[in-house]
């Protein structure tokens, strides 16, 4: 087995700090949002997991499955999430939200069909749909400064 070693191409607090803040604050407003609608911090998880698997964040996925566990979700429904269309592991809310999640994260060549929103939207209240979104703004803007930066070393995250 080969070691490949990481390299981080920029440091983002050093060279955006401004942003890099605002990125924490869009964050804790988006959780916020999150708590105040009420959608399940297992949940909140298995979007931030499937998001970053999407965009191919490895750091995130990383630091969302170790806190996906922390809270009591299970491995199998982790590992399951790349197909869970294929699995009976998920409730039709969560099958909702994981479609949601993919149209959004893929947005440039799904544009959100119809179809998508409205299970979503049979599933969630317009404040958690809201959250949501919100959400998927914040995993997915943080996925593409992990992704393109290479800022965080993957396996570096500690809960």
């Amino acid at each position: 087995m080969t070691t490949q070693t990481f390299t981080a191409r920029l440091d983002v607090g050093a060279a955006i700090p401004g942003f890099s803040r605002a990125m924490s604050a869009l964050d804790r407003a988006a959780t916020k949002e999150l708590d105040d609608a009420g959608i399940e911090p297992r949940l909140r998880e298995l979007i931030r997991i499937r998001a970053s698997q999407l965009n191919g964040c490895a750091y995130c996925i990383d630091m969302h499955t170790k806190d996906a566990r922390a809270i009591g979700e299970t491995e199998q429904r982790i590992y399951a999430l790349p197909a869970w269309r294929e699995t009976t592991f998920f409730t039709e809310r969560e099958r909702a939200a994981l479609a949601f999640t993919e149209s959004v994260t893929l947005l440039a060549s799904t544009h959100v069909p119809d179809g998508d929103y409205a299970a979503v939207a049979a599933q969630f209240s317009p404040a958690e749909i809201g959250a949501l979104v919100a959400l998927l703004v914040a995993i997915n803007a943080w996925n593409t400064i992990g992704v393109s930066t290479r800022a965080w070393e993957p396996g570096s995250y500690q809960p």
